[in-house]
């Protein structure tokens, strides 16, 4: 049976702290210098209908670090971008490619490609959801602090597509998960309403950051809502992730942002640089935790 990763909640827990360890074990062997080639003669497909730069250079270097190759597929250089039905598309590139990586808008585009593609289907983003995201942020947590397991996450800001990730994050890897935004920026009803005894919502921000192990922020305008940036200023006014806001989280609390971040906006300038700030670790492992993801995918090694 084919497996695809759309949502985190695609894999077991097990399988996911398997990714997670797994994802350090590899980053080990690279900077040891160990090569590690399990996907030579393997290609993976990427096709990119939203912007991007750590989504597509991890994967390229993913890819290449394994032996294996990728093919970079905009809309506006293949039949996607020309109407052709996403089942037709899926059903033709999974006899070509190994494996098909989305980034896209709808997640309904990643949902059809998975039902009528014969290879994994990895969701790169969609506005509902971004899951390579959160093994990178879960192996990050790990490397620093260990277990999440019973921890405190804070996420403060938009009810995006991140803040989806991490509701389904708290379930799947065991932690208590606050959501801080305005009022009328929350995340999903159903969602939420999934997991009640995992996640809950605190409009006060400094209230909701108190003894928190890991506080998590975004951009307060996804890509597609430029036009509401002004309107999204206003509205998210006080939700700026600062040192003095980390200051009321417990003392080993880690500072996390998916990048790119809007420096002045939702986090301060001084908070990118703080010592508690672990951005640039957070960004390297989608590197790694994909890695890890495309061995499982693509071997059935775990």
């Amino acid at each position: 049976m084919t497996r695809h990763f759309l949502t985190l909640t695609d894999l077991s827990r097990d399988e996911l702290g398997y990714l997670i360890q797994r994802a350090i074990e590899l980053k080990t062997m690279l900077r040891n210098g160990q090569s590690h080639t399990p996907l030579q003669g393997k290609t993976l497909g990427m096709i990119f209908e939203k912007s991007s730069t750590r989504t597509r250079v991890s994967f390229e270097v993913a890819m290449t670090h394994f032996g294996g190759s990728s093919i970079f597929l905009s809309p506006r250089d293949t039949q996607l971008g020309r109407g052709e039905p996403i089942e037709d598309s899926a059903r033709v590139l999974s006899r070509m490619v190994d494996a098909v990586m989305i980034r896209t808008f709808d997640h309904a585009t990643v949902e059809t490609f998975a039902e009528h593609s014969a290879v994994p289907v990895i969701n790169a983003l969609t506005d509902d959801f971004h899951p390579c995201q959160l093994l990178a942020d879960m192996q990050t947590f790990v490397e620093h602090r260990g277990s999440i397991q019973g921890k405190k996450v804070v996420w403060v800001g938009d009810g995006n597509n991140m803040c989806a990730s991490y509701i389904n994050a708290a379930n799947q890897f065991d932690f208590e998960l606050v959501i801080s935004s305005p009022t009328s920026f929350e995340p999903d009803g159903e969602l939420l309403n999934r997991y009640p005894e995992r996640v809950r919502l605190e409009v006060d921000v400094n209230e909701a950051v108190k003894g928190a192990h890991l506080v998590v922020t975004d951009v307060w305008a996804s890509m597609g809502q430029e036009d509401e940036q002004q309107t999204r200023l206003n509205a998210f006014e006080g939700y700026q992730v600062t040192p003095e806001l980390m200051d009321l989280a417990d003392p080993d609390a880690l500072f996390m942002h998916c990048l790119p971040a809007h420096r002045g906006e939702e986090v301060s300038h001084e908070m990118m640089d703080d010592p508690r700030s672990v951005v640039w670790d957070e960004a390297e492992n989608r590197l790694h935790a994909q890695k890890a993801l495309l061995e499982f995918l693509l071997t059935g090694q775990h």
